[in-house]
């Protein structure tokens, strides 16, 4: 591999040696796999291709200052895989199997794993598709379970820095009862229309009001929103938002700090009251918010009026990146060290 500026990097795929698979088939997994090829041979009426049989997730893995390779929240990752295999009636992958997967894919491609204090990690992405040929709206009987991982850079250009969202009526990412609570790939296409949008008027991402009434916050774009106020740390409750796991560890990091935690229902007039505001999620961990422009309606919600992230935000997302990068004790069990 030539020399890797990783400072540089960008929030992208990058080739690496290996990847993991496990095969579903005859009404069991197999043995894990190792593969160095990027493509998947498919039957052209496979189930992912045609019924969205299809899920993944994504975690991240940081190289500390003492060598050591940290594995953020991977049996968080395995449960929710779990529970969105449930939703789409595809064969869980237990915990145990998962994790197998993941740090074999790790220490695999450990020469990709960018540097302590470069800014870069290592994205894990475990993928789980339907193979079997289905025509009918049915699930398939093979599944395909692989993971594969890409070093990364900050999701954002700017790194940690205050960004402005807009609010988009015209489309929904997800529904009350629909799939908005699983991690598939459909919630994704569904998302691009507004995210095109929002990033064709200069702004970040696209932020969603709840399908059925447009009144209370759903999400920002693919990434959970918070806001704080009165030294609580609010974040919408809903039917059709994916639980973040990194707004579940900054939910009980806020309470370690002495915060109280809100999870309700968050009305959208709410806004003007936030001292300050983010998006979370595994890419970014968090994005703090400058401001929030509800197109359709013409006004704007300024939250950080000096256009920085403010020092709950930033208090929040030291710790948490503290946490991963092994810098600060792993109290609450988080870490899976590789090596």
């Amino acid at each position: 591999m030539k020399e890797q500026d990783w400072t540089n990097l960008a929030f992208g795929y990058m080739k690496t040696d290996y990847n993991v698979r496990i095969y579903y088939r005859n009404g069991e997994w197999g043995e894990t796999e190792v593969c160095s090829e990027e493509t998947i041979p498919m039957h052209m009426a496979a189930t992912c291709l045609h019924y969205g049989q299809e899920a993944f997730e994504g975690l991240k893995a940081f190289r500390g200052k003492d060598l050591r390779v940290r594995v953020f929240r991977l049996e968080e990752n395995a449960l929710r895989l779990q529970s969105t295999c449930r939703g789409i009636l595809m064969p869980e992958l237990s915990t145990e199997r998962f994790r197998e997967a993941v740090l074999k894919a790790v220490k695999l491609n450990e020469r990709f794993i960018p540097p302590y204090e470069s800014g870069a990690s290592l994205y894990i992405r475990p993928l789980l598709v339907g193979t079997g040929a289905q025509v009918g709206v049915h699930p398939a009987r093979e599944y395909l379970f692989i993971t594969f991982v890409t070093p990364v850079g900050p999701y954002y250009k700017g790194g940690f820095s205050a960004n402005s969202y807009a609010i988009i009526r015209e489309y929904d990412r997800s529904a009350p009862l629909g799939t908005g609570v699983y991690k598939v790939g459909g919630n994704y296409a569904a998302s691009l229309r507004a995210s095109k949008k929002a990033h064709d008027l200069g702004y970040a991402s696209e932020f969603y009001l709840d399908a059925k009434e447009k009144k209370y916050i759903d999400e920002c774009g693919a990434a959970n929103f918070f806001g704080i106020k009165d030294n609580t740390y609010i974040t919408p409750l809903s039917a059709s938002i994916l639980p973040s796991i990194t707004n579940k560890s900054l939910m009980q990091l806020a309470q370690d700090m002495g915060m109280k935690v809100e999870r309700r229902p968050v009305p959208k007039e709410e806004l003007q009251t936030f001292e300050e505001a983010g998006a979370c999620g595994t890419a970014a961990v968090i994005s703090p918010i400058e401001r929030i422009d509800d197109l359709e309606k013409g006004t704007s919600y300024v939250i950080a009026k000096d256009g920085k992230p403010g020092p709950v935000c930033t208090k929040l997302y030291n710790m948490l990146r503290a946490i991963q990068y092994g810098d600060e004790p792993d109290k609450h069990g988080w870490v899976t060290i590789v090596n």
